[in-house]
């Protein structure tokens, strides 16, 4: 029996249980939940579709499922601007600046659930490099790159494939493999990406649970002082970022009318304690609001990605408001 038809009669359910690697490799190519999702469901139906053309020859079913992933990839870059975060399109605001208009989805760095992207596999080490190369940073990061550079880079340092298996996946030679690894982790230390120290959970949870109180209370002074003096805060899709606890004050107090009411949910995405926000509709009932990203640096917070895209909650696999009858246990 010929592996194509083993693996043919064992059904597209083989297949599916590649998926959550599958994702994050595509989300750390195209920066975009919603664009890593399209890209696995077409590999997924290009493989299923080419069952009984595998060849286990080529190393397994593993590495003919990214060397896919990584022509979908590739094809869905092609004449598409590079995603970003909003401190790189434009200076940063003050307390007093208006948020703008909102740009479309496409222009930005999207954040993700860490459950979509990966599973922990019992190895610290292994979780380690998987939280740290889904940072919202890192990824932002990894955009500048050519996309085969890209690919590299990542199938080599965060996946762990060797160079040989890197090139026959890309149908290239290893000294090719070789040279494009070696200007991606160049340009990658560039741009100062430094591996960041995991708070311990009771540090991470103690100050998540502060930053839900004082958010949901709307307490402007409370919030300010658990952030680093020059924390920044970015909003998707608006361009206007901030910098510094006193703008960030500022902003917040200008702000203060609309806070109040909404209700948090604890979540984790891109490595980080996150928080889906909940707030009152025009019929008083509760509807997604914003995704907010946490960058903890010691006991306090150095950045807040608030992403006020709500198309996000359904991606993220967020429900509705009914998660808040009874109130969330945080």
């Amino acid at each position: 029996m010929d592996a194509g038809s083993s693996l043919e009669r064992s059904g597209f359910g083989d297949l599916e249980l590649h998926r959550r690697e599958l994702t994050g490799y595509c989300y750390r190519m195209l920066a975009s939940p919603f664009d890593a999702e399209e890209a696995v469901q077409e590999t997924l139906l290009r493989a299923w579709r080419g069952l009984e053309r595998f060849d286990e020859t080529g190393g397994g079913v593993r590495p003919w499922l990214y060397r896919i992933a990584t022509n979908v990839c590739i094809d869905m870059l092609k004449g598409r601007r590079r995603r970003a975060l909003p401190l790189e399109l434009r200076p940063r605001g003050t307390g007093e600046s208006e948020m703008g208009q909102p740009l479309p989805e496409s222009t930005w760095v999207a954040p993700m659930q860490d459950e979509l992207l990966m599973a922990d596999d019992g190895d610290p080490a292994t979780v380690a490099i998987a939280r740290e190369t889904i940072r919202l940073a890192f990824v932002a990061a990894l955009q500048h790159l050519p996309p085969r550079q890209r690919a590299v880079l990542i199938l080599r340092d965060v996946l762990s494939f060797r160079a040989s298996e890197v090139a026959h996946l890309l149908q290239s030679s290893e000294d090719a493999v070789n040279g494009a690894l070696k200007r991606a982790r160049a340009a990658i230390a560039s741009a100062g990406i430094e591996p960041s120290e995991p708070e311990s959970a009771d540090v991470e949870q103690e100050l998540l649970h502060r930053y839900v109180d004082a958010f949901e209370r709307y307490d402007v002074d409370a919030l300010v002082t658990l952030l680093h003096e020059d924390a920044l805060v970015t909003m998707p899709p608006f361009e206007l970022w901030l910098k510094g606890s006193a703008d960030i004050r500022a902003f917040l107090a200008a702000m203060e009318q609309e806070g109040g009411a909404d209700r948090v949910l604890s979540i984790r995405c891109n490595g980080s304690p996150a928080v889906a926000v909940y707030r009152p509709d025009a019929a008083g009932e509760l509807a997604p609001y914003a995704i907010m990203v946490l960058d903890l640096e010691g006991e306090r917070i150095a950045a807040i990605h608030a992403f006020l895209d709500t198309a996000l909650f359904s991606t993220l696999r967020l429900g509705g408001r009914d998660q808040f009858s009874p109130p969330a246990q945080l």
